[in-house]
């Protein structure tokens, strides 16, 4: 697997056609591909899963892509944005730079193209080891996608992975099995009951106390500052 595997990604585009396209074209290179329909819920959704790299078209309704990207840089300035807009006007260009976007492709974009530009953004993002430490010996490395404890790895499927990814972003907050389902499974037709499990299994890992659950709230990972 490659680098862009340990990645998420944010994809902001209102056509549909547009989204869908792109996503089955490489939606499958990265550990999570999350879309929005526009940059508010975009802005919305970033705050959520805190993604490594934003790509976004620029003309779209409510609040459009440079908008969107300003108040990102604001949140984020080191966040990768990579802008993808049929406006090949000089002020769009310019503005984008005043910005801070990475990288600026002119549609009808190629899938082939863009994977190369976001390995060269992954290349970055990855040359520097970031470990997480969440206390009681466990560690999450966030470059390899990898839980660690006792410097062993502990051997999670992606989909388990994946979850655990979403936890380490949100370690002050509680996730929703709607969220689970959503983001997990990309299904929400997903039962209660199959997300459990899912837990459960996920438990038999990392050792039962690892992972935290209130009923009405969700699921984080039982993190105390205190005991890193």
């Amino acid at each position: 697997m490659g680098r862009l595997s340990n990645l998420t990604v944010l994809y902001v585009e209102d056509e549909e056609n547009l989204r869908s396209a792109l996503q089955n074209a490489i939606g499958d290179e990265f550990l999570e591909f999350i879309v929005a329909r526009d940059g508010t819920e975009g802005l919305k959704k970033f705050k959520k899963y805190k993604p490594d790299i934003v790509i976004t078209d620029i003309s779209m309704p409510v609040c459009d892509g440079l908008q969107m990207s300003q108040e990102i840089k604001k949140l984020s300035r080191e966040i990768p944005i990579v802008i993808l807009s049929a406006f090949s006007e000089k002020e769009k260009l310019l503005k984008a730079i005043d910005v801070g976007i990475d990288k600026y492709l002119i549609k009808p974009i190629d899938p082939d193209e863009l994977i190369d530009i976001l390995n060269n953004i992954a290349n970055d993002l990855l040359s520097i080891n970031e470990l997480i430490e969440l206390g009681n010996k466990y560690q999450f490395d966030k470059n390899r996608k990898v839980l660690v404890k006792d410097n062993a790895s502990i051997p999670l499927t992606k989909k388990e992975l994946l979850f655990i990814s979403i936890l380490v972003k949100n370690l002050d907050k509680f996730i929703s099995h709607e969220d689970i389902k959503e983001n997990v499974w990309t299904n929400k037709s997903v039962t209660d009951v199959a997300v459990r499990t899912f837990i459960k299994r996920i438990r038999d890992k990392t050792g039962r106390d690892f992972i935290k659950n209130i009923s009405g709230l969700g699921y984080k990972i039982n993190y105390d500052e205190k005991n890193k």
